[in-house]
């Protein structure tokens, strides 16, 4: 028998109702008052586990804030999986894009908060891919992880505008390309998974 699954707390429920309108209806087109009202709550309940508007878009970017799960895959292949996850995130109907882009851009570079939490996201998933790459034993593997994270970024870009998941593929196309020539051993027999992968020595400094 399953256990009894915890009731929300009043701010839990205020952070998750902020979370799906923020997201999908854009953070300057939501107001307090919509929140409160989407919960059946008063904005002063509200404010009581928010102090402000401000306090709750951080609180929203901070659970968007998720760290990739441990994986016993290959590196190289948990980097290519990468794009696997974002092909079927595409395909979800609530797909609007990464939400620390579209918050930085609602809210301006000026929005410093929002910004320092959008950058140590960005730089969070750079550092996965280079802790990958180092795995892999490959030179130069901080350069590689940021040409990986813009293919991430330009895959949803080009997603948001043409609304076709196969800009993942296209990107996974790409990452593999890169990693060929970083040395590391991605051959395949036409699915696009990897078959196999080959340690390299890092190059001399």
């Amino acid at each position: 028998m399953a256990p009894p699954t915890t009731p929300q707390t009043m701010k839990e429920r205020i952070l998750e109702t902020a979370d799906k309108l923020f997201y999908l209806q854009g953070i300057r087109a939501i107001g307090v008052d919509t929140i409160a009202a989407e919960i059946g709550i008063s904005k002063r309940t509200l404010y009581n586990h928010f102090p402000s508007k401000d306090a709750l878009i951080a609180a929203y970017l901070e659970r968007r804030f998720v760290q990739p799960r441990a994986s016993d895959m290959p590196p190289a292949e948990q980097i290519l999986a990468t794009f696997d996850s974002l092909e079927r995130r595409f395909a979800a109907k609530d797909f609007r894009g990464c939400p620390f882009v579209n918050a930085v851009a609602e809210l301006g570079p000026q929005d410093r908060a929002v910004k320092k939490i959008a950058v140590a996201f960005k730089e969070s998933r750079r550092v996965w891919f280079r802790e990958r790459l180092d795995e892999l034993g490959v030179a130069n593997a901080d350069a590689l992880a940021t040409q990986l994270v813009l293919l991430v970024d330009g895959a949803i870009a080009q997603d948001l505008v043409r609304d076709d998941p196969a800009m993942a593929r296209a990107a996974k196309e790409a990452a593999t390309v890169l990693l060929r020539n970083a040395g590391v051993d991605v051959g395949d027999g036409g699915d696009g998974t990897v078959k196999q992968v080959k340690r390299h020595k890092r190059a001399p400094q």
